[in-house]
Protein backbone atom coordinates (compact mmCIF):
# COMPACT_ATOMS: atom_id res chain seq x y z
CA UNK A 1 0.00 0.00 0.00
CA UNK A 2 2.86 2.37 0.80
CA UNK A 3 4.38 1.70 -2.62
CA UNK A 4 1.07 2.44 -4.32
CA UNK A 5 0.68 5.70 -2.43
CA UNK A 6 4.23 6.75 -3.32
CA UNK A 7 3.52 5.91 -6.97
CA UNK A 8 0.35 7.98 -6.88
CA UNK A 9 2.25 10.84 -5.25
CA UNK A 10 4.95 10.79 -7.94
CA UNK A 11 2.44 10.61 -10.79
CA UNK A 12 0.60 13.61 -9.40
CA UNK A 13 3.85 15.57 -9.08
CA UNK A 14 4.14 17.78 -12.18
CA UNK A 15 7.92 18.01 -11.88
CA UNK A 16 8.66 14.34 -12.60
CA UNK A 17 6.22 14.15 -15.49
CA UNK A 18 7.53 17.41 -16.97
CA UNK A 19 11.13 16.18 -16.65
CA UNK A 20 10.30 12.92 -18.43
CA UNK A 21 8.54 14.67 -21.32
CA UNK A 22 11.19 17.41 -21.59
CA UNK A 23 14.03 14.88 -21.52
CA UNK A 24 12.50 12.70 -24.23
CA UNK A 25 11.65 15.73 -26.36
CA UNK A 26 15.19 17.08 -26.15
CA UNK A 27 16.67 13.63 -26.79
CA UNK A 28 14.57 13.17 -29.93
CA UNK A 29 15.20 16.67 -31.28
CA UNK A 30 18.87 16.79 -30.29
CA UNK A 31 19.89 13.42 -31.69
CA UNK A 32 17.99 14.08 -34.91
CA UNK A 33 20.81 16.48 -35.75
CA UNK A 34 23.70 14.43 -37.19
CA UNK A 35 26.71 14.52 -34.90
CA UNK A 36 24.71 15.02 -31.68
CA UNK A 37 24.79 11.55 -30.13
CA UNK A 38 22.89 10.45 -27.03
CA UNK A 39 25.83 11.19 -24.74
CA UNK A 40 26.31 14.66 -26.25
CA UNK A 41 22.59 15.45 -25.99
CA UNK A 42 22.79 14.52 -22.31
CA UNK A 43 26.01 16.47 -21.79
CA UNK A 44 24.29 19.57 -23.16
CA UNK A 45 21.70 19.24 -20.39
CA UNK A 46 24.17 18.70 -17.56
CA UNK A 47 24.94 22.35 -16.72
CA UNK A 48 21.23 23.14 -16.50
CA UNK A 49 20.55 20.45 -13.89
CA UNK A 50 22.29 22.55 -11.22
CA UNK A 51 19.70 23.79 -8.77
CA UNK A 52 17.09 21.30 -9.95
CA UNK A 53 15.40 18.90 -7.55
CA UNK A 54 17.41 15.64 -7.56
CA UNK A 55 14.67 13.35 -8.90
CA UNK A 56 13.79 15.78 -11.68
CA UNK A 57 17.42 16.13 -12.76
CA UNK A 58 18.03 12.38 -12.91
CA UNK A 59 14.75 11.67 -14.71
CA UNK A 60 15.51 14.47 -17.19
CA UNK A 61 18.90 12.99 -18.12
CA UNK A 62 17.73 9.36 -18.21
CA UNK A 63 14.72 10.27 -20.37
CA UNK A 64 16.97 12.21 -22.73
CA UNK A 65 19.08 9.06 -23.10
CA UNK A 66 15.99 7.05 -24.03
CA UNK A 67 14.66 9.68 -26.43
CA UNK A 68 18.02 10.14 -28.12
CA UNK A 69 18.35 6.45 -28.91
CA UNK A 70 15.15 6.71 -30.93
CA UNK A 71 15.83 10.17 -32.36
CA UNK A 72 19.03 9.01 -34.02
CA UNK A 73 16.95 6.89 -36.40
CA UNK A 74 15.21 9.94 -37.93
CA UNK A 75 18.20 11.27 -39.93
CA UNK A 76 19.33 7.68 -40.49
CA UNK A 77 16.11 6.95 -42.38
CA UNK A 78 15.61 10.32 -44.05
CA UNK A 79 19.10 11.45 -45.07
CA UNK A 80 21.21 8.30 -44.62
CA UNK A 81 23.15 9.93 -41.76
CA UNK A 82 22.74 8.28 -38.34
CA UNK A 83 22.13 10.73 -35.52
CA UNK A 84 23.64 8.28 -33.02
CA UNK A 85 26.21 5.53 -33.42
CA UNK A 86 23.57 2.87 -32.69
CA UNK A 87 21.40 4.18 -35.54
CA UNK A 88 24.12 3.24 -38.03
CA UNK A 89 22.52 -0.21 -38.28
CA UNK A 90 19.15 1.41 -39.06
CA UNK A 91 20.61 3.20 -42.08
CA UNK A 92 21.02 -0.07 -43.98
CA UNK A 93 17.30 -0.74 -44.49
CA UNK A 94 15.73 2.49 -43.27
CA UNK A 95 17.13 4.64 -46.07
CA UNK A 96 16.34 1.92 -48.60
CA UNK A 97 12.69 2.04 -47.53
CA UNK A 98 12.75 5.83 -47.84
CA UNK A 99 14.02 5.53 -51.42
CA UNK A 100 11.06 3.22 -52.10
CA UNK A 101 8.65 5.90 -50.87
CA UNK A 102 8.07 4.12 -47.54
CA UNK A 103 9.72 6.64 -45.20
CA UNK A 104 6.57 6.98 -43.05
CA UNK A 105 6.38 3.22 -42.61
CA UNK A 106 10.08 3.03 -41.68
CA UNK A 107 9.68 5.81 -39.11
CA UNK A 108 6.65 4.05 -37.67
CA UNK A 109 8.51 0.74 -37.29
CA UNK A 110 11.38 2.59 -35.61
CA UNK A 111 9.07 4.41 -33.18
CA UNK A 112 7.01 1.43 -32.08
CA UNK A 113 10.02 -0.85 -31.86
CA UNK A 114 11.67 1.76 -29.67
CA UNK A 115 8.62 1.92 -27.39
CA UNK A 116 8.51 -1.88 -27.12
CA UNK A 117 12.23 -2.02 -26.27
CA UNK A 118 11.80 0.73 -23.69
CA UNK A 119 8.98 -1.12 -21.90
CA UNK A 120 10.86 -4.42 -21.83
CA UNK A 121 14.12 -2.78 -20.74
CA UNK A 122 12.35 -0.98 -17.89
CA UNK A 123 10.84 -4.23 -16.60
CA UNK A 124 14.27 -5.89 -16.61
CA UNK A 125 15.81 -2.84 -14.91
CA UNK A 126 13.32 -2.96 -12.04
CA UNK A 127 13.58 -6.74 -11.60
CA UNK A 128 17.38 -7.05 -11.70
CA UNK A 129 18.57 -3.89 -9.96
CA UNK A 130 16.65 -4.32 -6.72
CA UNK A 131 18.18 -7.71 -5.73
CA UNK A 132 21.67 -6.31 -6.18
CA UNK A 133 20.85 -3.50 -3.77
CA UNK A 134 20.46 -6.00 -0.90
CA UNK A 135 24.25 -6.13 -0.67
CA UNK A 136 24.26 -2.45 0.34
CA UNK A 137 24.45 -2.90 4.09
CA UNK A 138 27.37 -5.35 3.84
CA UNK A 139 29.71 -2.92 2.04
CA UNK A 140 32.74 -1.58 3.93
CA UNK A 141 35.72 0.57 2.78
CA UNK A 142 37.46 -2.60 1.55
CA UNK A 143 34.39 -3.49 -0.50
CA UNK A 144 34.17 -0.02 -2.04
CA UNK A 145 37.87 -0.15 -2.91
CA UNK A 146 37.38 -3.51 -4.63
CA UNK A 147 34.31 -2.13 -6.41
CA UNK A 148 36.42 0.72 -7.79
CA UNK A 149 39.08 -1.74 -8.96
CA UNK A 150 36.36 -3.77 -10.66
CA UNK A 151 35.26 -0.62 -12.44
CA UNK A 152 38.79 0.05 -13.68
CA UNK A 153 39.20 -3.57 -14.73
CA UNK A 154 36.60 -3.17 -17.46
CA UNK A 155 38.90 -0.68 -19.21
CA UNK A 156 40.24 -3.61 -21.21
CA UNK A 157 36.81 -4.27 -22.69
CA UNK A 158 36.24 -0.54 -23.28
CA UNK A 159 39.56 0.03 -25.01
CA UNK A 160 38.53 -1.27 -28.41
CA UNK A 161 41.30 -2.82 -30.47
CA UNK A 162 44.21 -1.17 -28.66
CA UNK A 163 44.58 -2.13 -24.99
CA UNK A 164 47.57 0.19 -24.48
CA UNK A 165 45.59 3.25 -25.59
CA UNK A 166 42.76 2.31 -23.25
CA UNK A 167 45.15 1.99 -20.33
CA UNK A 168 46.76 5.32 -21.21
CA UNK A 169 43.35 7.01 -21.15
CA UNK A 170 42.50 5.34 -17.82
CA UNK A 171 45.77 6.47 -16.20
CA UNK A 172 45.20 10.00 -17.51
CA UNK A 173 41.80 9.97 -15.80
CA UNK A 174 43.36 8.84 -12.51
CA UNK A 175 45.89 11.67 -12.75
CA UNK A 176 43.09 14.20 -13.21
CA UNK A 177 41.26 12.72 -10.21
CA UNK A 178 44.35 13.33 -8.04
CA UNK A 179 44.15 17.10 -8.55
CA UNK A 180 42.86 18.95 -5.48
CA UNK A 181 42.97 18.21 -1.77
CA UNK A 182 44.27 14.95 -0.33
CA UNK A 183 41.24 13.04 1.09
CA UNK A 184 43.09 12.00 4.28
CA UNK A 185 45.79 14.56 5.09
CA UNK A 186 44.10 17.62 3.56
CA UNK A 187 47.27 18.67 1.68
CA UNK A 188 47.02 20.35 -1.72
CA UNK A 189 48.06 18.32 -4.74
CA UNK A 190 48.78 19.51 -8.30
CA UNK A 191 46.87 22.77 -7.83
CA UNK A 192 49.81 24.93 -9.03
CA UNK A 193 48.79 27.60 -6.54
CA UNK A 194 45.32 28.01 -8.06
CA UNK A 195 42.52 28.25 -5.48
CA UNK A 196 39.98 27.15 -8.11
CA UNK A 197 41.61 23.70 -8.19
CA UNK A 198 41.51 23.06 -4.43
CA UNK A 199 38.26 21.14 -4.75
CA UNK A 200 39.49 19.24 -7.80
CA UNK A 201 38.13 19.28 -11.34
CA UNK A 202 34.36 18.67 -11.43
CA UNK A 203 33.47 15.64 -13.58
CA UNK A 204 30.89 17.73 -15.43
CA UNK A 205 33.65 19.83 -17.02
CA UNK A 206 35.44 16.68 -18.15
CA UNK A 207 32.25 15.22 -19.61
CA UNK A 208 31.14 18.39 -21.40
CA UNK A 209 34.61 18.98 -22.81
CA UNK A 210 35.32 15.43 -23.94
CA UNK A 211 31.96 14.55 -25.42
CA UNK A 212 30.23 17.75 -26.49
CA UNK A 213 32.94 20.32 -27.27
CA UNK A 214 35.29 17.86 -28.98
CA UNK A 215 32.41 16.58 -31.11
CA UNK A 216 31.58 20.12 -32.18
CA UNK A 217 35.19 20.66 -33.22
CA UNK A 218 35.12 17.45 -35.25
CA UNK A 219 31.70 17.99 -36.83
CA UNK A 220 32.51 21.56 -37.83
CA UNK A 221 35.25 20.29 -40.16
CA UNK A 222 32.98 17.77 -41.94
CA UNK A 223 30.93 18.48 -45.09
CA UNK A 224 27.29 19.52 -44.83
CA UNK A 225 24.68 16.81 -44.64
CA UNK A 226 21.90 16.03 -47.08
CA UNK A 227 18.53 17.80 -47.06
CA UNK A 228 15.45 15.96 -45.81
CA UNK A 229 12.10 15.88 -47.59
CA UNK A 230 9.48 17.01 -45.09
CA UNK A 231 6.62 15.68 -47.21
CA UNK A 232 7.64 12.03 -46.85
CA UNK A 233 8.39 12.23 -43.11
CA UNK A 234 4.97 11.37 -41.71
CA UNK A 235 4.91 8.45 -39.32
CA UNK A 236 2.61 5.60 -40.33
CA UNK A 237 1.40 2.92 -37.95
CA UNK A 238 2.71 -0.51 -39.06
CA UNK A 239 0.09 -2.77 -40.66
CA UNK A 240 -0.99 -6.11 -39.20
CA UNK A 241 1.10 -7.98 -41.77
CA UNK A 242 4.19 -5.95 -40.86
CA UNK A 243 3.64 -6.61 -37.15
CA UNK A 244 3.55 -10.36 -37.79
CA UNK A 245 6.74 -10.10 -39.78
CA UNK A 246 8.80 -7.96 -37.39
CA UNK A 247 7.89 -9.38 -33.97
CA UNK A 248 10.62 -12.11 -34.08
CA UNK A 249 13.18 -9.42 -34.91
CA UNK A 250 11.91 -7.30 -32.03
CA UNK A 251 12.20 -10.27 -29.68
CA UNK A 252 15.80 -10.76 -30.80
CA UNK A 253 16.46 -7.07 -30.22
CA UNK A 254 15.08 -7.26 -26.67
CA UNK A 255 17.20 -10.28 -25.73
CA UNK A 256 20.35 -8.79 -27.23
CA UNK A 257 19.58 -5.44 -25.59
CA UNK A 258 19.43 -7.01 -22.13
CA UNK A 259 22.69 -8.92 -22.57
CA UNK A 260 24.60 -6.02 -24.06
CA UNK A 261 23.10 -3.48 -21.66
CA UNK A 262 24.47 -5.17 -18.54
CA UNK A 263 27.83 -5.85 -20.19
CA UNK A 264 30.35 -3.02 -19.61
CA UNK A 265 31.69 -1.56 -22.83
CA UNK A 266 28.97 -2.94 -25.10
CA UNK A 267 26.16 -0.40 -25.30
CA UNK A 268 23.60 0.40 -27.95
CA UNK A 269 25.92 0.37 -30.96
CA UNK A 270 27.13 -3.19 -30.38
CA UNK A 271 23.61 -4.32 -29.48
CA UNK A 272 22.12 -2.78 -32.63
CA UNK A 273 24.55 -4.48 -35.02
CA UNK A 274 24.35 -7.85 -33.24
CA UNK A 275 20.55 -7.69 -33.28
CA UNK A 276 20.59 -6.76 -36.97
CA UNK A 277 22.87 -9.67 -37.79
CA UNK A 278 20.83 -12.17 -35.75
CA UNK A 279 17.56 -10.91 -37.24
CA UNK A 280 18.97 -11.51 -40.71
CA UNK A 281 20.23 -14.94 -39.68
CA UNK A 282 16.78 -16.10 -38.50
CA UNK A 283 14.66 -14.24 -41.05
CA UNK A 284 12.77 -15.90 -43.87
CA UNK A 285 13.52 -12.87 -46.04
CA UNK A 286 17.33 -12.77 -45.90
CA UNK A 287 17.59 -11.45 -49.44
CA UNK A 288 15.65 -8.30 -48.57
CA UNK A 289 18.10 -7.13 -45.90
CA UNK A 290 19.93 -4.04 -47.06
CA UNK A 291 17.17 -3.41 -49.61
CA UNK A 292 14.37 -2.28 -47.31
CA UNK A 293 13.56 -5.15 -44.93
CA UNK A 294 11.31 -4.04 -42.02
CA UNK A 295 13.19 -6.44 -39.72
CA UNK A 296 16.37 -4.49 -40.45
CA UNK A 297 14.82 -1.50 -38.66
CA UNK A 298 12.88 -3.31 -35.93
CA UNK A 299 15.78 -5.38 -34.56
CA UNK A 300 18.40 -2.62 -34.02
CA UNK A 301 15.85 -0.04 -32.84
CA UNK A 302 14.41 -2.44 -30.26
CA UNK A 303 17.92 -3.37 -29.13
CA UNK A 304 19.29 0.13 -28.61
CA UNK A 305 16.23 1.40 -26.71
CA UNK A 306 16.32 -1.72 -24.52
CA UNK A 307 19.97 -0.91 -23.78
CA UNK A 308 19.00 2.65 -22.78
CA UNK A 309 17.20 1.07 -19.82
CA UNK A 310 19.28 -2.03 -19.01
CA UNK A 311 22.57 -0.10 -19.15
CA UNK A 312 21.41 1.59 -15.95
CA UNK A 313 21.63 -1.72 -14.05
CA UNK A 314 25.44 -1.73 -13.49
CA UNK A 315 25.35 2.04 -12.92
CA UNK A 316 22.66 2.00 -10.24
CA UNK A 317 23.68 -1.23 -8.52
CA UNK A 318 27.49 -0.99 -8.70
CA UNK A 319 28.18 2.60 -9.67
CA UNK A 320 30.00 1.48 -12.83
CA UNK A 321 29.04 3.23 -16.11
CA UNK A 322 29.37 0.81 -19.01
CA UNK A 323 28.59 3.26 -21.83
CA UNK A 324 29.33 6.87 -22.67
CA UNK A 325 25.73 7.87 -21.98
CA UNK A 326 25.65 6.26 -18.55
CA UNK A 327 28.96 8.01 -17.79
CA UNK A 328 27.23 11.33 -18.46
CA UNK A 329 24.30 10.20 -16.30
CA UNK A 330 26.80 9.40 -13.56
CA UNK A 331 27.94 13.01 -13.80
CA UNK A 332 24.32 14.05 -13.24
CA UNK A 333 24.18 11.95 -10.08
CA UNK A 334 27.40 13.51 -8.78
CA UNK A 335 26.10 17.02 -9.44
CA UNK A 336 23.20 16.20 -7.10
CA UNK A 337 25.62 14.83 -4.47
CA UNK A 338 24.37 11.31 -5.13
CA UNK A 339 26.75 8.36 -5.51
CA UNK A 340 25.33 5.50 -7.57
CA UNK A 341 26.06 2.12 -6.08
CA UNK A 342 24.90 -0.12 -3.26
CA UNK A 343 24.23 2.63 -0.73
CA UNK A 344 22.02 4.57 -3.14
CA UNK A 345 19.16 2.15 -2.45
CA UNK A 346 19.59 2.61 1.29
CA UNK A 347 20.11 6.36 1.53
CA UNK A 348 18.05 7.55 -1.45
CA UNK A 349 15.57 4.79 -2.25
CA UNK A 350 12.92 7.41 -3.03
CA UNK A 351 15.03 8.84 -5.86
CA UNK A 352 15.49 5.37 -7.38
CA UNK A 353 11.74 4.84 -7.25
CA UNK A 354 11.14 8.25 -8.83
CA UNK A 355 13.57 7.29 -11.59
CA UNK A 356 11.64 4.10 -12.30
CA UNK A 357 8.37 6.02 -12.52
CA UNK A 358 9.95 8.72 -14.66
CA UNK A 359 11.30 6.12 -17.08
CA UNK A 360 7.82 4.63 -17.30
CA UNK A 361 6.40 8.04 -18.17
CA UNK A 362 9.17 8.48 -20.74
CA UNK A 363 7.77 5.58 -22.76
CA UNK A 364 4.46 7.44 -23.12
CA UNK A 365 6.37 10.64 -23.80
CA UNK A 366 8.22 8.97 -26.69
CA UNK A 367 4.93 8.09 -28.35
CA UNK A 368 3.83 11.73 -28.13
CA UNK A 369 7.21 13.17 -29.12
CA UNK A 370 7.55 10.78 -32.05
CA UNK A 371 4.55 12.39 -33.71
CA UNK A 372 4.68 15.94 -32.36
CA UNK A 373 8.38 16.66 -32.86
CA UNK A 374 8.87 15.29 -36.36
CA UNK A 375 8.42 18.72 -38.07
CA UNK A 376 10.98 20.44 -35.77
CA UNK A 377 13.41 17.59 -36.38
CA UNK A 378 13.11 17.98 -40.14
CA UNK A 379 13.49 21.76 -39.82
CA UNK A 380 16.69 21.34 -37.78
CA UNK A 381 18.16 18.83 -40.20
CA UNK A 382 17.64 21.33 -43.04
CA UNK A 383 19.38 24.23 -41.24
CA UNK A 384 22.93 25.19 -42.28
CA UNK A 385 25.33 23.18 -40.19
CA UNK A 386 27.49 26.19 -39.32
CA UNK A 387 24.53 27.93 -37.66
CA UNK A 388 23.59 24.85 -35.64
CA UNK A 389 27.14 24.26 -34.43
CA UNK A 390 27.53 27.90 -33.40
CA UNK A 391 24.24 27.80 -31.48
CA UNK A 392 25.15 24.58 -29.65
CA UNK A 393 28.60 25.94 -28.79
CA UNK A 394 27.06 29.10 -27.30
CA UNK A 395 24.57 26.96 -25.37
CA UNK A 396 27.38 24.85 -23.92
CA UNK A 397 29.58 27.76 -22.89
CA UNK A 398 26.68 29.66 -21.28
CA UNK A 399 25.59 26.51 -19.46
CA UNK A 400 29.07 25.86 -18.05
CA UNK A 401 29.41 29.51 -17.00
CA UNK A 402 26.03 29.40 -15.24
CA UNK A 403 27.19 26.59 -12.93
CA UNK A 404 29.27 28.84 -10.68
CA UNK A 405 29.55 31.99 -12.83
CA UNK A 406 33.22 31.17 -13.33
CA UNK A 407 35.21 31.91 -16.47
CA UNK A 408 37.89 29.60 -15.07
CA UNK A 409 35.53 26.65 -15.37
CA UNK A 410 34.68 27.67 -18.93
CA UNK A 411 38.40 27.63 -19.69
CA UNK A 412 38.79 24.19 -18.09
CA UNK A 413 35.90 22.82 -20.18
CA UNK A 414 37.45 24.27 -23.35
CA UNK A 415 40.80 22.66 -22.43
CA UNK A 416 39.12 19.29 -22.10
CA UNK A 417 37.39 19.92 -25.42
CA UNK A 418 40.80 20.40 -27.05
CA UNK A 419 42.08 17.31 -25.23
CA UNK A 420 39.09 15.33 -26.48
CA UNK A 421 39.75 16.50 -30.03
CA UNK A 422 43.32 15.27 -29.74
CA UNK A 423 42.14 11.97 -28.27
CA UNK A 424 39.80 11.50 -31.23
CA UNK A 425 42.70 12.15 -33.60
CA UNK A 426 44.91 9.55 -31.89
CA UNK A 427 41.94 7.18 -31.38
CA UNK A 428 42.09 7.17 -27.60
CA UNK A 429 38.78 6.04 -26.05
CA UNK A 430 36.93 8.45 -23.76
CA UNK A 431 35.20 6.06 -21.38
CA UNK A 432 38.37 4.67 -19.70
CA UNK A 433 39.41 8.25 -18.93
CA UNK A 434 35.97 9.07 -17.51
CA UNK A 435 36.15 5.95 -15.35
CA UNK A 436 39.54 7.07 -14.04
CA UNK A 437 38.21 10.54 -13.18
CA UNK A 438 35.08 9.22 -11.46
CA UNK A 439 36.55 6.19 -9.68
CA UNK A 440 39.88 7.74 -8.69
CA UNK A 441 38.61 9.33 -5.47
CA UNK A 442 36.52 6.25 -4.57
CA UNK A 443 39.53 3.95 -4.88
CA UNK A 444 42.08 6.16 -3.13
CA UNK A 445 39.91 7.27 -0.20
CA UNK A 446 38.57 3.80 0.62
CA UNK A 447 41.97 2.18 0.15
CA UNK A 448 43.49 4.48 2.75
CA UNK A 449 40.51 4.25 5.11
CA UNK A 450 40.67 0.45 4.99
CA UNK A 451 44.36 0.50 5.89
CA UNK A 452 43.71 2.93 8.75
CA UNK A 453 40.97 0.68 10.16
CA UNK A 454 43.15 -2.44 9.85
CA UNK A 455 46.33 -0.79 11.21
CA UNK A 456 48.09 -1.21 7.88
CA UNK A 457 47.17 -4.88 7.39
CA UNK A 458 46.84 -5.47 3.63
CA UNK A 459 45.17 -8.85 4.14
CA UNK A 460 41.96 -7.00 5.03
CA UNK A 461 41.21 -6.71 1.30
CA UNK A 462 41.04 -10.51 0.90
CA UNK A 463 39.58 -11.46 4.29
CA UNK A 464 36.45 -9.43 3.54
CA UNK A 465 34.37 -11.87 1.41
CA UNK A 466 32.69 -9.15 -0.69
CA UNK A 467 36.02 -7.45 -1.38
CA UNK A 468 37.67 -10.76 -2.23
CA UNK A 469 34.84 -11.68 -4.61
CA UNK A 470 34.92 -8.33 -6.41
CA UNK A 471 38.72 -8.45 -6.74
CA UNK A 472 38.47 -11.99 -8.15
CA UNK A 473 35.95 -10.82 -10.77
CA UNK A 474 38.22 -7.87 -11.58
CA UNK A 475 41.13 -10.28 -12.09
CA UNK A 476 39.02 -12.34 -14.47
CA UNK A 477 38.18 -9.19 -16.46
CA UNK A 478 41.84 -8.23 -16.69
CA UNK A 479 43.02 -11.70 -17.73
CA UNK A 480 40.15 -12.09 -20.18
CA UNK A 481 40.84 -8.73 -21.81
CA UNK A 482 44.56 -9.49 -22.11
CA UNK A 483 43.94 -12.93 -23.62
CA UNK A 484 41.36 -11.50 -26.03
CA UNK A 485 43.75 -8.80 -27.26
CA UNK A 486 46.58 -11.33 -27.69
CA UNK A 487 44.32 -13.61 -29.73
CA UNK A 488 43.17 -10.68 -31.82
CA UNK A 489 46.75 -9.72 -32.65
CA UNK A 490 47.63 -13.28 -33.60
CA UNK A 491 44.58 -13.54 -35.81
CA UNK A 492 45.39 -10.26 -37.54
CA UNK A 493 49.01 -11.31 -38.09
CA UNK A 494 47.92 -14.65 -39.59
CA UNK A 495 45.49 -12.85 -41.89
CA UNK A 496 48.23 -10.48 -43.02
CA UNK A 497 50.66 -13.37 -43.67
CA UNK A 498 48.09 -15.35 -45.66
CA UNK A 499 47.34 -12.33 -47.85
CA UNK A 500 50.99 -11.67 -48.74
CA UNK A 501 51.47 -14.66 -51.12
CA UNK A 502 48.28 -13.70 -52.97
CA UNK A 503 49.51 -10.15 -53.46
CA UNK A 504 52.94 -11.37 -54.64
CA UNK A 505 51.39 -13.79 -57.13
CA UNK A 506 49.20 -11.02 -58.50
CA UNK A 507 52.24 -8.78 -58.90
CA UNK A 508 54.22 -11.52 -60.72
CA UNK A 509 51.24 -12.27 -62.95
CA UNK A 510 50.88 -8.59 -63.75
CA UNK A 511 54.55 -8.27 -64.78
CA UNK A 512 54.41 -11.41 -66.92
Amino acid sequence: MAVFMHLLDVLTTPGIIFAAFAGVAWGVVGSSMPGISASIAMALLLPFTYGMQSSMAIVLLASAYFGAEYGGSIPAILIRTPGTNAAAATVLDGYAMKQQGRAGEALGISLYSGILGGIFGLVVLVLLTEPLSRLALAFHPTSYFALGILGLSVIGSLAGENLIKGLMAGVLGLMIAAIGTDPVTGLNRFTFGSPELLSGIPPILVLVGLYALSELMTTASEPAWEKADAGSARIRFPSKAIWKRIWPAQLIGMVVGVIEGVTPGAGGTVAAFIAYNEARRWSRHKDEFGKGAPEGIAAPETANTTVSKTALIPLLSLGIPGTNSTAVLLGGFLIQDLVPGPMLFVQHADIVFDLYVGLGVSVIALLVAGYAFMPPCIWLVNRPKSYLMAFIFALLVSGVYAIEYSLFQVGVALCFGALGYGMRYFRLPFLPMVLGVVLGFLIESNYRRALVLSDGDYSTFVTDPISAGLLAVALLFIVGSFVGHVRGRRKNSKTAQSSEPVQESQIVKGHS
